[in-house]
């Protein structure tokens, strides 16, 4: 079983598709529930998606609701989301959890830009261990004599350029996101 390409591109198509995902959740100024959806609560000893102990609602333009079905979750929901990085500073109500979103201040869009970069960078590292593991099949491969050194040569030039393609989507998301972040 030699290496799939068409999995491969699979693969680091699902690492741009994270981080199209986690860029919803940093906002830009208005309350988004997408914003949330990066955090991880510790529940249940285990860390989960938010989206999955709580719902998560928009009731006004600057403010969050965050409806937790298990009571003695609510502390530990808060604390992902003070935690989160985001900015957020949580004030629970019973199961409720109320998020003003604050205005963007210029300390807190260069926050939010340091973010971005992190999450690009996790999507990159994603890629290259695809291609690493991409490289690795083909290697194998040729090693049980599936194909010769030079289809394996072939390949390994074909992985490369899907992740020089897959990164550059990667920068280009980054880079739009990041002047969605510093323009007013």
């Amino acid at each position: 079983m030699g290496v799939d390409i068409d999995d491969t591109k699979r693969r680091m198509q699902g690492a741009v598709a994270a981080l199209e995902t986690e860029f919803q959740g940093l906002r830009t100024g208005r309350a988004s529930a997408t914003m949330l959806e990066p955090i991880s609560v510790n529940a249940y000893g285990a860390q989960m998606p938010i989206n999955q102990v709580a719902t998560i609602a928009v009731p006004e333009s600057r403010l969050l609701s965050v409806q937790v079905w298990d009571q003695s979750m609510v502390e530990a929901v808060e604390k992902a989301i003070r935690e989160s990085g985001l900015g957020l500073n949580p004030q629970s109500e019973g199961n409720v959890i109320r998020i003003p979103v604050p205005d963007l201040s210029a300390e807190r869009r260069d926050e939010l830009a340091k973010v971005a970069k992190k999450y690009a960078e996790t999507a990159r590292v994603s890629v290259r261990n695809v291609r690493r593991d991409s490289i690795e099949q083909a290697r194998k491969g040729e090693k049980d004599g599936e194909y010769g050194e030079d289809e394996r040569h072939g390949l390994e030039t074909q992985i490369q350029k899907l992740t020089d393609e897959y990164v550059a989507k990667i920068d280009d998301l980054l880079a739009n996101k990041e002047k969605d972040i510093t323009t007013l």
